[in-house]
């Protein structure tokens, strides 16, 4: 059985390529380094995920440039940030092992300090809800474990999520307008 780490042995795991579940800003997530496409791929296997992108998490706008998003669109939305604000941002050629041949996906700088320190370590983090496809979120470790077993090769326990409340995306456009797909934690 994968034993649950402290925050610094999951930054040496990821690092390392490994995929884990830990507490993201909103949600437990299945997480893995948004540079690394082996990891990237894993993750979107053990979450049964095809052409339906998980959000990119980040400590900062330059962490999401320096990882290839277009920066004009980042600077029309970072007065958003750090927030549970999730932005579909496109993509292109080379970032499409993130967005699986969708063109985009969503990016967001969480408000939480602890994840964004996190976050400074390891460099933008891939991460979808910790369930699978239509199976409710889950809330502890032990529901986390209960959909994905030792298949990761992590666990960093952040207690019980009483209240799960999802992030807000929206989408921007090339006039930069904003378009609230879903309505979430940040009201806009």
């Amino acid at each position: 059985m994968i034993n649950v780490v402290t925050a610094e042995q999951a930054v040496e795991i990821l690092l390392r390529g490994g995929v884990g579940v830990m507490p993201t800003d909103t949600v437990y997530g299945l997480v893995a380094r948004a540079a690394d496409r082996g990891a990237v791929e894993r993750l979107y296997v053990l979450k049964r995920r095809e052409h339906k992108p998980g959000t990119v998490i980040a400590a900062s706008v330059e962490q999401l440039i320096a990882l290839g998003v277009q920066e004009h669109y980042l600077r029309r939305v970072e007065h958003l940030w750090p927030a549970a604000v999730s932005v579909i941002v496109l993509g292109d050629e080379r970032l499409v092992y993130l967005h699986q041949d969708r063109g985009d996906f969503p990016v967001r700088v969480p408000q939480n300090v602890s994840i964004r320190k996190l976050l400074e370590k390891t460099g933008p983090l891939v991460t979808s809800s910790a369930n699978q496809p239509a199976k409710p979120t889950s809330i502890n470790i032990a529901e986390a474990r209960a959909y994905f077993g030792d298949q990761v090769d992590f666990y960093l326990d952040g207690g019980e999520i009483a209240e799960i409340v999802p992030s807000t995306i929206v989408r921007i456009s090339e006039e930069g307008e904003y378009e609230v797909l879903r309505q979430g934690a940040v009201n806009i």
